[in-house]
């Protein structure tokens, strides 16, 4: 980094935390502190090592879908390799501006094991893509009970918030597919044809994908199980399928990179989210704060098996003993538009 990017990155980070203090402090001024405490005091002892047990489970199976995608493109990462990786992402991600951040210390860790970089980068996008779009598929499930638990009013409000986010990513989608990218900046136009690279890869190789995308739902649905039995514990006992549609927004709005690791904007939203549903925005706020405790605890733990994994040997990669049935997914380099 330049002397004058350092300060300016230090700026930034210094407004993340701050933003994160704010939000979470203005959010307990506006709610009565004793409820608040009285509702966490509700989640018995036994509870949190369960919940983090659960939380670093639900993340070795992750390692595996990340492994997948990585490996399909040529990578040939071992799995202890990929868990190191992994979980040294999941460790970033409490000091970095958003969940994204998580991924890039992920693939930095990859990019030292294996020769193949572009299978690392290409595959780590890949599987983030999917994890957006595996919590869209899992709230759309969840949305599906709403008519049963709200009144008209609320229920007009979301469906024109699900017809406007369908709206624009439609819109994204035919863009990204259809305009001519030299109508684009060069800036910009780059990055099309990127996505439209991206997007071509993905095609060819179908059953991986889809096998990545399965898991990828199964563990989102797994997380919001986890959450809502720890939110249950504080008060809020509402049916899961309200869950499955509030707790994947909610954490997509944690990508934002807004505050520090998403804290606070994930609290926020959990509670603007839960209060149509009926649960007090007390309680919604202890709900958010558990499971946030969960997330840091779980990712000092992850920073600590990465680092066990990483000392004293070194990884080497290794290919797998076969291609995936459907092919593996390449990743052509695209060339540079021209400016």
């Amino acid at each position: 980094m330049t002397g004058t990017a350092r300060p300016t990155s230090r700026r930034r980070a210094a407004l993340r935390v701050g933003a994160s203090i704010a939000l979470l402090a203005g959010l307990c001024l506006l709610l009565p502190v004793d409820e608040l405490v009285a509702a966490l005091s509700r989640v018995p002892a036994h509870a949190w090592p369960l919940a983090l047990a659960g939380y670093l489970s639900i993340h070795l199976v992750g390692s595996a879908k990340w492994r997948l995608l990585v490996n399909a493109s040529g990578a040939g990462l071992r799995y202890p390799s990929a868990v190191r990786c992994y979980f040294g992402g999941l460790f970033a991600n409490i000091f970095l501006p958003s969940i994204v951040g998580g991924d890039l210390v992920r693939a930095g860790l990859a990019l030292r094991l294996t020769p193949n970089k572009g299978a690392v980068l290409f595959g780590s996008f890949v599987d983030r893509l999917l994890d957006i779009l595996a919590l869209a598929l899992v709230a759309g499930i969840g949305a599906l009970t709403m008519p049963r638990h709200l009144d008209p009013q609320s229920l007009r409000i979301f469906t024109g918030l699900v017809l406007l986010f369908a709206v624009a990513g439609s819109a994204v989608v035919l863009v990204l597919a259809l305009l001519p990218a030299r109508r684009f900046a060069y800036r910009w136009r780059r990055h099309l044809v990127r996505g439209r690279y991206v997007v071509a890869a993905l095609l060819r190789s179908p059953g991986t994908v889809a096998a990545a995308l399965a898991i990828g739902m199964s563990l989102q649905i797994a997380l919001a199980l986890l959450n809502a039995w720890l939110a249950r514990q504080t008060g809020a006992d509402i049916a899961l399928g309200i869950w499955l549609f509030v707790w994947p927004l909610a954490k997509i709005s944690a990508i934002l990179p807004v505050a520090q690791g998403g804290i606070g904007l994930r609290e926020a939203a959990l509670v603007a989210l839960l209060l149509p549903f009926g649960v007090p925005a007390v309680t919604g706020m202890a709900a958010g704060l558990v499971f946030e405790a969960v997330v840091i605890g779980g990712g000092l733990a992850a920073g600590v098996v990465s680092f066990v994994l990483g000392r004293g040997r070194r990884a080497t990669p290794v290919p797998d003993a076969a291609p995936p049935a459907s092919g593996p997914i390449t990743h052509p380099r695209p060339p540079s538009p021209a400016p």
